[in-house]
């Protein structure tokens, strides 16, 4: 059954999703023999137009209806990201006035390996998230496929280390970005949320996790390799927007340290020393994700260790549907409170 009718076909998912995801491509699952080839495929010019014309339509789910640009300052700031000195850029938003606000440093998705957070869909989801009573800061770290607004492509650590220097610039720079340097937490999906439980690992080991106050994780994509039968959501609900046949993230990501099983590059590798002093986390899955159990999974793995966990399952709905802001405009602002609320309170 073809990709798409699987989202139309399946009575579990949310009518108006079924209606608007629908529509959208059926997923490859393709397998590749190394990274190079990936980036030769990627850098012809006719997977540049294919790009250009998803963008395009990404753009178009910016609706200022559900998340309007009144009452927000918005700005971008161009940071520099260590170890590497290279330029990154944050989009950062705000409700107007003077008030001192937590902040969510939110990280995109797109598998660690495409998308930017200036896409309209992104730019809708993190004024949805703001108009929470919060301010956001958006981080568009280095994509290891693909380029973001920050034009290079690397490889692990390189994204892992600009969501990092994003935080640490939150936490240093919070009496000029009106920000309560007690309330800043980590959110992100799919591979940002990846990127979220990493960073929150990365600074643990640093000795700097009294920077943050949460992670927020949405669908994360933290496996590296499916269909896995300790899963069963990889197989029951694949093809279901996401395809996760093949092996194209951690050939992009970087295989040897899928290979040597680096939780900072996937997550699910991680043992109990790895994430004990994580703040408050909470993991939120999409009913009918293929994703969803790993996510159900890492929530129990980080009780089990102590780390004070919750765990929310959005019923009817794809990976990463929130984001989708016009797909699922309730669940989205729903999702977009709960991340607002862990800002706030911890």
């Amino acid at each position: 059954m073809a990709a798409m009718n699987k989202i139309v076909s399946d009575m579990r998912i949310h009518p108006r999703i079924r209606r608007i995801m629908g529509a959208m491509p059926e997923p490859v699952g393709p397998t590749y023999e190394s990274r190079e080839q990936l980036m030769e495929i990627v850098s012809r010019e006719s997977a540049i137009k294919n790009r250009s014309a998803s963008d395009a339509v990404l753009d178009g789910l910016d609706d200022q209806r559900l998340a309007p640009l009144e009452g927000l300052d918005i700005s971008t700031i161009e940071i520099t990201s260590q170890p590497d000195g290279n330029t990154i850029k944050i989009l950062f938003i705000r409700p107007e006035g003077d008030e001192v606000l937590p902040c969510v440093v939110y990280l995109h998705g797109g598998g660690m390996m495409n998308m930017s957070a200036f896409l309209g869909m992104y730019q809708c989801w993190g004024r949805l998230i703001a108009h929470q009573g919060v301010a956001v800061a958006m981080v568009d770290f280095r994509n290891c496929l693909t380029p973001s607004s920050a034009p290079e492509v690397e490889p692990f650590p390189a994204g892992l280390n600009d969501c990092v220097s994003g935080i640490k610039y939150v936490a240093a720079s919070a009496s000029e970005l009106g920000v309560d340097p007690d309330r800043i937490i980590v959110a992100g999906e799919s591979g940002g949320g990846n990127l979220a439980l990493a960073s929150g690992m990365k600074l643990l080991a640093d000795g700097d996790i009294d920077l943050i106050s949460g992670l927020y994780a949405m669908c994360p994509y933290l496996a590296g390799a499916w269909p896995d039968d300790r899963f069963p959501s990889s197989i029951e609900n694949n093809e279901i927007f996401l395809n996760l046949n093949g092996n194209t993230g951690r050939l992009a990501y970087g295989i040897e340290h899928f290979e040597a099983k680096n939780p900072l590059a996937w997550p699910m590798f991680a043992t109990e020393s790895d994430v004990q002093g994580l703040p408050t986390t909470v993991i939120s899955v999409n009913e009918c994700d293929p994703l969803r159990d790993e996510g159900i999974e890492f929530y129990r793995f980080l009780n089990g260790a102590g780390v004070p966990a919750r765990c929310r399952q959005v019923m009817g709905t794809v990976h990463g549907s929130e984001v989708f802001a016009v797909s699922c405009p309730d669940v989205a602002t729903e999702t977009a409170a709960s991340i607002g609320h862990l800002a706030k309170t911890g």
